[in-house]
């Protein structure tokens, strides 16, 4: 690829890629943590390390953040945060052990309804465990664009 091109960029851009476990209980409840750092209600997740694949990162970072061990199932949702430039994969997952418990990153650990995920949650964190919980109608993963508080795309 060239970046001779009018507008184009001398260096490639940086981007941050994360996971996200929407850990779904057979009563139809999602996992959910408060962060730590800022108080809010999302997903348990983090950043993908360089030497794991996405589905052992779900897995690392919910046990870390929840104490709940999960299976990794199909991946529901790509997200991209274009302020900060961090792409968030979703996986849809299934909880086999261990039970819920705090971290150095979470104050609290909640198995939430749909509709408690819609009031706790900003809009952007709240529709990643409502799309994983969606029917796909063959459709594939949902594949959304933000700005940090609202959808663009």
């Amino acid at each position: 690829m060239s970046n001779s091109a009018p507008g184009a960029r001398s260096t490639p851009p940086l981007h941050s890629v994360s996971v996200a476990g929407a850990v779904v209980r057979e009563d139809g409840r999602l996992l959910a943590i408060r962060r730590a750092d800022n108080g809010t209600w999302e997903p348990p997740g983090g950043v993908l390390e360089l030497d794991e694949s996405p589905q052992a990162g779900v897995a690392r970072e919910v046990r870390e953040e929840t104490g709940v061990r999960v299976e990794v199932g199909e991946l529901t949702g790509v997200y991209k945060n274009i302020a900060r430039g961090i792409v968030a994969l979703v996986f849809r997952c299934r909880p086999v052990g261990g039970g819920e418990r705090t971290s150095d990153e979470s104050t609290a650990v909640a198995w939430l309804t749909p509709a408690e995920v819609e009031e706790r949650m900003a809009e952007v964190y709240a529709v990643r465990l409502l799309d994983a919980v969606a029917a796909f109608d063959g459709a594939g993963p949902h594949v959304r664009v933000h700005d940090g508080r609202r959808f663009v795309r």
